[in-house]
């Protein structure tokens, strides 16, 4: 009898432990989503402010060359430009796809290039565009579209390799032009927001186009007609030996960005400038940049004062104690959104692309990031990177210790939800 009663109270036990931690969880999962909401109340109704950019420059990278965009508008004509001025194939790529103006004039510019006879290709998320009209989703029949669906797995459950979404940016037309980079099709990203985008010319722009196909031919079976062909390049061999592209591919469980990012930062003897939406990393990556500071290296991370995900900004600032304690400085770019995903080592390593340093983005999305060991571009880059910490308000150590007790908590609270961003 003693025997029963105890394995009883040891079920007990175990089963008031699950319900306190479900609550726990529950509540750091209702606070999250408390403050997006009044987050979101916030906002209504008031538009960011200028922001300093410099305007686009192009530089020879190997036998190609790489133009360097950081206003949208600038970006958004010559990408429309290059769709217009289409001959044979056009691979458009993206995650977000607004249904306002801007979005109509992608939507019109890929339409008439395949009515006069452009083989046009188009993908994009089904749960980053939730709440675009359908109306606006309906393309022609010209237009070969694929919808990365919002539910992937299908009967496979607990296969985490199906979960991810597509999170990648990316344009190529014919064989010559390539774009990539942080950049959504949305009005707001034209004007309001602070983003980094390339464009590609030479034989990089063949890995790019070998980068949308692969992604097409892996999930045009259950997302198309079933009489839909595979997407088949005759692709070139040659190799730009300066520039690689990097592909998080969830579905075949490969995720080499952050290798990529912590070989670099570990190889760093002069400085790493990082610049991030969201910065929600793991302690190892944390680790990397703290050593890398403690060596005499000039870290420097530039984030959102205030960015779009109200969330994700809480738990980056759980980070910031040990990086300021470490030499790192950070940098909280004001009035507006910064969305790039870029950074440099050294004046010689640079990245510019779709992954941003969290969970979601170097453990769980298809993402797509150059990486290029240029002197030029990693300059032009740095300078793109200054002008940004120009728009700057520094984080101090004194201030960051200084801050509310209530501050402090929610941090601390929050924490836990790392493991999901």
């Amino acid at each position: 009898m003693g025997r029963r009663e105890a394995l009883s109270d040891g079920w007990d036990l175990s089963r008031t432990v699950r319900r306190l931690l479900l609550t726990i969880f529950g509540i750091q999962l209702g606070l999250a989503i408390g403050m997006s909401l009044v987050d979101s109340y916030r906002r209504r109704g008031k538009r960011p402010k200028p922001f300093p950019t410099r305007r686009p420059e192009t530089v020879a990278v190997g036998d190609g060359e790489v133009t360097t965009y950081t206003y949208g508008r600038d970006l958004y004509d010559d990408m429309l430009a290059a769709i217009e001025g289409a001959q044979r194939q056009i691979l458009f790529e993206t995650y977000i796809w607004k249904g306002d103006a801007t979005g109509e004039r992608f939507k019109r510019a890929l339409a008439a290039a395949a009515d006069r006879g452009v083989e046009v290709f188009c993908i994009y998320d089904g749960f980053a565009n939730l709440v675009v009209s359908p109306t606006f989703k309906r393309f022609p029949a010209s237009m070969k579209v694929l919808r990365y669906p919002i539910y992937a797995a299908g009967w496979r459950f607990f296969d985490l390799r199906r979960y991810g979404r597509d999170h990648r940016k990316i344009l190529v037309v014919d064989d010559h032009t390539g774009f990539i980079g942080g950049y959504n099709i949305g009005s707001a990203y034209e004007t309001e927001w602070r983003d980094t985008h390339v464009r590609l010319t030479g034989p990089a722009v063949w890995d790019l186009k070998r980068a949308f196909a692969d992604f097409w031919n892996l999930n045009r079976r259950r997302r198309l007609r079933a009489s839909e062909r595979p997407l088949l390049l005759e692709t070139a061999s040659t190799w730009e030996p300066r520039i690689r592209l990097q592909r998080n591919v969830p579905r075949l469980w490969v995720f080499p960005i952050r290798g990529m990012y912590l070989e670099a930062i570990n190889r760093a003897s002069r400085n790493v400038w990082l610049t991030q939406a969201y910065f929600m990393p793991d302690q190892d990556f944390v680790d990397a940049l703290k050593d890398a500071a403690r060596r005499g290296v000039d870290v420097r991370l530039l984030v959102p004062l205030k960015s779009n995900h109200i969330v994700a900004d809480w738990i980056s600032r759980g980070y910031f104690s040990q990086l300021l304690d470490a030499g790192v400085r950070v940098l909280r770019f004001r009035d507006a959104m910064v969305h790039a995903k870029t950074a440099t080592v050294d004046g010689t390593w640079c990245t510019v692309g779709t992954a941003n340093i969290d969970r979601l983005s170097l453990q769980g999305n298809y993402e797509i990031n150059l990486e290029a060991i240029d002197e030029t571009l990693a300059k032009e880059l740095e300078e793109i990177f200054l002008v940004d910490q120009s728009n700057c308000l520094e984080l101090t150590s004194g201030e960051w210790e200084a801050r509310d007790l209530h501050r402090k908590f929610t941090e601390a609270f929050l924490k836990p939800l790392r493991t999901l961003l």
